[in-house]
């Protein structure tokens, strides 16, 4: 019978050099997929506090507009390269896909790059918080390999080289650069409503005010909200962890789960054409609004 750890030790004889995907695939499809899917969201949302990310966003209208959509496209087509790896059709049409659509506008290197640290460093702070486990150090190498890898096949430059890195840069980067913007605001608050409306709407103030009660100070005041009390954030974060040894004790997963198989993906109830997710921005018209940005080109991938 396979006990709770087994995996893990799977997960120490692998290379995470070598054997990156498969790592990563283990870690986020069989033992973390819940907390991974909830420290993604994160990672994104810690984006908007950086002031040309969150602006951008707002301008598109996608995530103010058409939040669902958004939210559906991304998972998915993060999730086809997990499931499929990097080097399959599948893989390349996703990576090509979300180069299509950044190459659309004039975003920096350094947004880029700080986008592709918050998904190395906030899962590994999410689990430290509120996983059953911890990341073990093969694990936290595995995952500055793929996004390393994933991150070059996007045209990335300087990307970090370990996990270390990963956190140096990201935490310089937020120091630097979060800060107040109205239109980011914006883009939180929609953030914030639409994950509310996956719930009954009685419970929609729970949600938000649960979701708000999660953010660091960095981000509350970046985006101005009002400091939640102690006991709000006690009661969050205390029935995270409560949730937390309850999985410790359940039986090991015995099926991966993949992001397209998480409730929250509401858009495609008859299924999806990965060459179909993410939008097709024309440069000059609604959908694509920002001076300064470059036309939509076929990227290498």
């Amino acid at each position: 019978m396979t006990t709770r750890y087994d995996r893990l030790k799977e997960i120490q004889r692998l290379d995470p050099e070598r054997d990156f995907l498969e790592i990563y695939r283990l870690t986020v499809t069989y033992e973390f997929p819940w907390d991974v899917t909830r420290a993604l969201e994160l990672a994104l949302y810690r984006t908007y506090a950086v002031p040309s990310i969150g602006r951008l966003l707002d301008e598109t209208a996608e995530l103010t507009e058409r939040s669902q959509k958004r939210y559906d496209d991304t998972a998915l087509l993060l999730d086809t390269v997990v499931e499929h790896g990097l080097d399959t059709d599948e893989g390349r049409t996703a990576v090509r896909r979300i180069n299509q659509m950044h190459r659309a506008y004039d975003i920096s290197n350094d947004d880029m790059r700080y986008v592709l640290c918050t998904f190395v460093v906030t899962p590994k702070r999410w689990l430290d918080d509120f996983g059953w486990r911890r990341l073990c150090c093969h694990e936290r190498a595995a995952f500055a390999a793929y996004y390393r890898t994933l991150g070059a096949r996007m045209g990335i430059k300087d990307i970090p080289e370990t996990y270390e890195d990963f956190e140096r840069t990201l935490d310089a980067y937020e120091d630097k650069h979060f800060g107040w913007d109205e239109g980011a605001r914006r883009v939180s608050d929609a953030t914030l409503a639409l994950m509310a409306s996956w719930y009954p709407a009685p419970l929609a103030p729970v949600v938000r005010g649960a979701s708000l009660a999660l953010l660091d100070d960095s981000l509350l005041k970046a985006f101005r909200y009002r400091r939640p009390g102690p006991g709000a954030r006690g009661v969050t974060r205390g029935a995270l962890r409560m949730r937390a040894r309850a999985v410790r004790l359940l039986p090991p997963r015995r099926k991966p789960h993949y992001a397209r198989q998480n409730p929250e993906i509401k858009g495609y109830p008859d299924g999806y054409e990965i060459a179909g997710l993410g939008t097709y921005p024309t440069p000059g018209v609604r959908g694509c609004p920002v001076p300064g940005h470059r036309p939509e080109q076929t990227p290498a991938e």
